[in-house]
């Protein structure tokens, strides 16, 4: 059983809730028997932390104490078990895309990889500027969905470049001058979602071929992102 903090296998942990440190090694960390579940189901499981004295019903696990994984865990109440995980693997585009642009807040990304599952979308491409895919409030966010759909962190525009000569339909987002979504073809598309702060940007708004907004009560401005997606998702897959 690992009882200090000063353990390297820990201090690597501990490391890895910095960005540099996730990209470098190519790990990340994930919080809990679902998430650690997902991971185990989907071959990302590295090593497994658990608690000791706790049942093991993992296989091979590290034991470690309360105190050390109060340590590596942000959360007010630890969980039992963590995973160390290998970065997710990018594949080749395919089936409906989401394309994230810049989207900041780590419950908003968590929450619209959950929907892209649950809706049916095969690819997500996530810009650069966006937060971390690895900051532990996304990956707590997407209950483990993040391990069953491609992920693709680049550039947005190349890609849609990409999308438009392979004949996707282009979807984005205007409150002013979009129209409701609708399933209009078997077409494949790509949907494009902006910042919280300010939508889509100016020259990735130029490659959409057509423009969504969704109807609201006039008293409601505006939906956070993940509820806009969610709703979009949705509609353009019924």
């Amino acid at each position: 059983m690992i009882e200090s903090i000063h353990n390297s296998k820990i201090k690597l942990l501990i490391k890895l809730k910095d960005k540099k440190y996730i990209e470098s090694h190519s790990l990340f960390i994930v919080e809990g028997k679902h998430l650690v579940d997902e991971a185990i189901k989907n071959n990302y499981i590295k090593e497994i932390y658990l608690l000791d004295k706790e049942e093991n019903m993992y296989g091979e696990v590290i034991y470690v104490s309360e105190k050390v994984l109060k340590k590596i865990t942000n959360l007010t109440n630890p969980p039992k078990v963590i995973g160390l995980c290998y970065a997710l693997k990018e594949k080749e585009i395919k089936g409906n895309v989401l394309l994230l642009d810049d989207i900041k807040d780590p419950g908003n990304l968590g929450t619209i990889i959950r929907s892209a599952v649950a809706f049916n979308y095969d690819t997500i491409i996530i810009s650069k500027e966006s937060v971390s895919l690895y900051n532990p409030k996304v990956v707590r966010a997407t209950e483990g969905m993040l391990f069953n759909i491609n992920i693709i962190i680049n550039d947005i525009i190349p890609y849609l470049e990409k999308l438009k000569k392979a004949n996707y339909l282009i979807y984005g987002t205007d409150v002013k001058g979009g129209v409701l979504p609708n399933f209009e073809s078997k077409a494949k598309h790509a949907l494009i979602i902006g910042s919280e702060a300010k939508g889509i940007n100016k020259n990735i708004i130029k490659l959409c071929d057509k423009k969504l907004y969704i109807k609201m009560n006039a008293k409601c401005e505006s939906l956070n992102a993940s509820i806009s997606a969610s709703i979009l998702m949705y509609e353009l897959n019924k």
